[in-house]
């Protein structure tokens, strides 16, 4: 007989089983110390991808451009006639253009256009692709010049600082590019569409169930011609007619209440996800589960945002383009806010 002392018991130890959860440590991208560095953004294509492919995430940035936008700029008449006739390539407008740089630093955290001026005057601001773009500067960190990568063997396209519109989001510390937005929320896109795929499974099996059939052989000559039937069958939504004993179908299920319901985790995914792009979801025409008091705090804390996304358009424009202007928000609560405490 075993000894079954229960002073035999011995803990196990699992502490490394499940690791805790952590976050790389990153270094900015600085100067290297070298005469000369350079960055080129490298995963402009694929943060580009995310953004058409992706329908939330074109929804939070073309809606956060279109509130910065407004109901656009004003200015003196000077300047308000000299940047009307901004016509980028054409069909644009100078409304239309600093709308695309901001959704295309938003992507990719930086965007620029060419800068053409005639006997020093603003004549035009031409969008330029931001994977083919890099930022030269010196030992200082200063930037020096721009280069244009050729997508032919011709060689670079180089630009004066002076001549290029340059925009950044959220640069950081002494790094000379901006941070896109697509990183900090690429698992939360993941997750959520990885959910809706297996959700969609889920429910194209209920209505196309697996199922197992035991055949009385072994002989792959007529599994294979009983399998072809029996798929033409169930492609066709017809009936099979087999004699007893010869066929036993089972019937491949989940039994009951023993699968998870995932449509609450994609809805906190949802949630959770225009919370990271700093994107209420009233703004984009979602008020589930908002009161009037709330929504109006909602409302507020994201015009702060928009203001100071207002703030740094305004300032740029004037340091790089020597105008000045001035970006009207779309509609204002502080006053309504101010005037009553709920």
């Amino acid at each position: 007989m075993p000894d079954t002392d229960i002073g035999s018991a011995e803990a196990s130890n699992v502490r490394n089983i499940i690791e805790d959860y952590s976050v790389d440590s990153q270094e900015t991208d600085q100067s290297s110390g070298q005469k000369e560095s350079t960055w080129q953004n490298s995963k402009w294509t694929t943060y580009h991808g995310y953004y058409r492919t992706i329908p939330e995430l074109q929804t939070a940035i073309d809606a956060k451009a279109n509130w910065t936008m407004g109901a656009g700029f004003t200015s003196d008449e000077t300047s308000e006639m000299l940047l009307n006739n901004i016509k980028g390539n054409g069909k644009d407008s100078f409304n239309s253009i600093l709308s695309n740089m901001i959704r295309v630093k938003t992507i990719g955290g930086d965007s620029f256009a060419e800068i053409i001026r005639d006997d020093g005057v603003l004549v035009n601001l031409k969008p330029l692709d931001p994977g083919s773009m890099v930022i030269v500067t010196n030992q200082k960190g200063q930037i020096i010049r721009y280069e244009q990568v050729s997508r032919d063997k011709t060689p670079n396209k180089k630009f004066k600082p002076e001549e290029i519109f340059h925009l950044s989001r959220n640069r950081l510390a002494d790094e000379i590019h901006g941070i896109s937005v697509v990183p900090s929320v690429e698992w939360i896109i993941l997750a959520r569409n990885e959910a809706m795929n297996d959700w969609k499974r889920v429910l194209h099996r209920n209505i196309d169930p697996l199922w197992i059939f035991h055949l009385d052989t072994d002989d792959t000559t007529k599994i294979s011609a009983f399998k072809t039937k029996m798929d033409a069958a169930r492609g066709n939504g017809e009936n099979m007619y087999i004699p007893k004993g010869a066929v036993v179908p089972e019937l491949v299920t989940t039994a009951q209440n023993a699968n998870l319901n995932p449509l609450t985790w994609i809805n906190q995914l949802n949630d959770y996800f225009f919370q990271a792009v700093n994107m209420p979801q009233i703004i984009v025409g979602n008020a589930k589960e908002f009161t009037d008091a709330s929504a109006k705090i909602v409302y507020l804390s994201f015009e702060q945002s928009v203001k100071g996304e207002q703030l740094y358009t305004e300032e740029q424009v004037l340091n790089q383009l020597n105008m000045e202007i001035h970006l009207t928000f779309p509609a204002s609560l502080q006053e309504m806010l101010n005037e009553s405490p709920y």
